[in-house]
This record gives C-alpha cells, sequence and structure tokens, in this order.
C-alpha cells in the first residue's frame, strides 16, 4: 500500500511554537508532539520527543540486527514495540535535560506507524490521532487529561473542554509523572482510502469533527493541513497548530 502525506505547524497567535512533528512515509511515522513547561522549556520538549522517535527508527531501518536500549515486549508485535521504545527513549531524553529553568518540562506524543498493513496508534496526553473512512470520522485516541478522564467516569460538570477551568491539565506526558514514557497503544487495518489525522490541541479543540471530517474528504494532504491550522486560527483558537494528514492509496 502507498501513502501521500504532508504536516504543517505554525506558531499562530502565540509569539513562539512549542509543537514540533515528523512525516516520514519512508519510515511510516508520523508524529506531533506539544511542549509543555514555558516558552523554552515547551519548545526543547517537543523537539527531543520528535528527534527522538526519528533516531530510534531511522538507526533500526539502517540496521535492523542493532541492539535495543529496552527490552522487547514478547506480547507485542515488532510494530508496536518500535513505538513503544521510542517513546521510552523520548520520556528518557526529555527527563535527561530537566534541570533549572527546564524542570518543569514535558511533552505530549500523538504517533502513527503504518506498518506491516497495520496502523500502530500510540499517544501520551492530549494530542490526537483521528481516522476518517467511508466519510465517517473516528478519533482513534482518547485525551489524557483531567478533564476526559472525568467525562469518562460521568463525573464532570462541564459539557466542553473550553467551558471548564481544568480542561488544559494532562495526566499523562514524555518527561511528566511517575511513569517510564511508555504510551498507550492502539492496533487497527488499513484500507485504501483512509485517511489519518495527527494533530495537536490546537488543531483538535477550535475545530468541529464535521469540519475535520469534510477537510480530510475533500483536500489533498498540504492543503488539508494547510486548511485546518488556518481555520482553528479562524475560529478563535490561541494555540500553536500543528497537522499532519495522511492518505492510504
Amino acid at each position: 500500500m502507498r501513502f501521500q502525506s504532508a504536516g504543517r505547524t505554525e506558531a499562530g497567535r502565540r509569539s513562539h511554537n512549542e509543537d514540533a512533528f515528523c512525516s516520514e512515509p519512508e519510515l511510516g511515522l508520523f508524529a506531533v508532539a506539544d511542549g509543555v513547561g514555558g516558552y523554552e522549556g515547551g519548545e526543547i520538549a517537543s523537539r527531543l520527543a520528535i528527534d527522538s522517535l526519528l533516531e530510534f527508527f531511522r538507526r533500526n531501518a539502517a540496521d535492523p540486527d542493532a541492539t535495543w536500549p529496552f527490552k522487547i515486549d514478547p506480547g507485542r508485535t515488532l510494530c508496536e514495540n518500535l513505538l513503544v521504545t521510542s517513546s521510552r527513549l523520548a520520556h528518557r531524553a526529555i527527563c535527561a535535560r530537566k534541570a533549572g529553568r527546564l524542570s518543569g518540562m514535558g511533552s505530549t506524543i500523538a504517533s502513527l506507524l503504518l506498518c506491516d498493513g497495520r496502523a500502530v496508534v500510540a499517544h501520551l496526553g492530549d494530542s490526537r490521532v483521528y481516522r476518517l473512512r467511508a466519510h465517517q470520522l473516528e478519533a482513534l485516541t482518547r485525551d489524557h487529561s483531567l478533564w476526559a478522564e472525568m467525562v469518562a467516569a460521568g463525573t464532570s460538570d462541564f459539557s466542553s473542554r473550553a467551558g471548564c477551568p481544568y480542561g488544559h491539565v494532562i495526566t499523562r506526558a514524555l518527561g511528566l509523572g511517575e511513569g517510564d514514557g511508555a504510551p498507550e497503544l492502539r492496533s487497527l487495518d488499513v484500507s485504501p482510502g483512509d485517511v489519518f489525522l495527527v494533530c495537536s490541541d490546537g488543531v483538535s479543540e477550535p475545530v468541529p469533527e464535521d469540519v475535520i471530517a469534510a477537510t480530510l474528504a475533500s483536500r489533498e494532504p498540504d492543503a488539508a493541513c494547510e486548511f485546518l491550522n488556518a481555520e482553528a486560527l479562524r475560529r478563535g483558537g490561541r494555540d500553536n497548530v500543528t497537522a499532519v494528514v495522511v492518505r492510504a492509496l
């Protein structure tokens, strides 16, 4: 199966961009990271996250017999292990830089790996992955945020994240908390015509899902990225905006 892909990121109304992304069709790897921890920290954390993923995938592609830094889980596929290991490496890289003014930095990560005819999705935080199939949009991730967890538990008094005072409090991220950076995983099939969107919350929060679906259905990947970022800002978004779109042919 072949793919078309594109990615775009913009600072938007902010003075700096704490988002980073990769769109690497030759590796089958597409990811978005959204840094936290202030101006310098967030920017560094998201870049460390993406660079760590790319370094591990490129090294493994160049030398499939290379020794891995963590033990492989025999209960997972190779593709799943690739994403878990790269995420743990990103977590370790961010933690190694946490000192002084960078002590509070961390990053979300949302990754899509197209591998062996399957799509493997991995995420930590509130960056998202969607799939459009037969004009039906499905969120393949559920935010690791306080609001999302309260909604799932039926204990939230707020119908939308935008109206919730703790709507942007994330509960899992690279470089933060007590975990080792292992992401939540999901594996699913891929069919020709499927369109995937990997994006930061700067896009997913202000842009309604029906607009996302119509955009992915009607535009080529680069045009879809450009439109979604612009639409997020047009609708009042004040965050950085990043979108990566992948279409299966």
